[in-house]
């Protein structure tokens, strides 16, 4: 197959092989990626943007059972995307990092980005 950049794309590729990530780091990402994906996941996540909640109200804000919720919340917790502490008898969730805070920003703005097509 010809292509018409040959060299500026082998030079890209070259970049890219050399700057690519460990395999165990890109399934990490998968995995983060993943767990964003399911929408009572996501919900939570936007919920947990206006700022940490115990699990009663992460239910009130987003519907469902305590038990859907708490297993959605286990999820998110092992993929490292909220992080819990306890607070007396309750245990208090909160986004785990900014990281997660821009990838919910970058995702609602990339929603109001025109398409572009050639």
């Amino acid at each position: 197959m010809d292509c018409n950049h040959e060299n500026e794309h082998h030079l890209a590729a070259e970049r890219a092989k050399a700057t690519m990530p460990q395999e165990e780091s890109i399934a990490q990402v998968c995995a983060a990626f993943k767990a964003i994906s399911e929408p009572s996941r996501l919900k939570i996540l936007l919920a947990l943007r206006q700022g940490e909640m115990c699990v009663y109200h992460i239910v009130e804000a987003v519907g469902g059972t305590q038990s859907a919720v708490s297993h959605q919340l286990r999820i998110l917790r092992d993929n490292r995307m909220i992080r819990a502490r306890r607070d007396g008898q309750n245990v208090v969730y909160a986004l785990a990092d900014g990281h997660v805070r821009e990838l919910l920003d970058t995702a609602n703005e990339h929603l109001r980005c025109p398409i572009v097509t050639e």
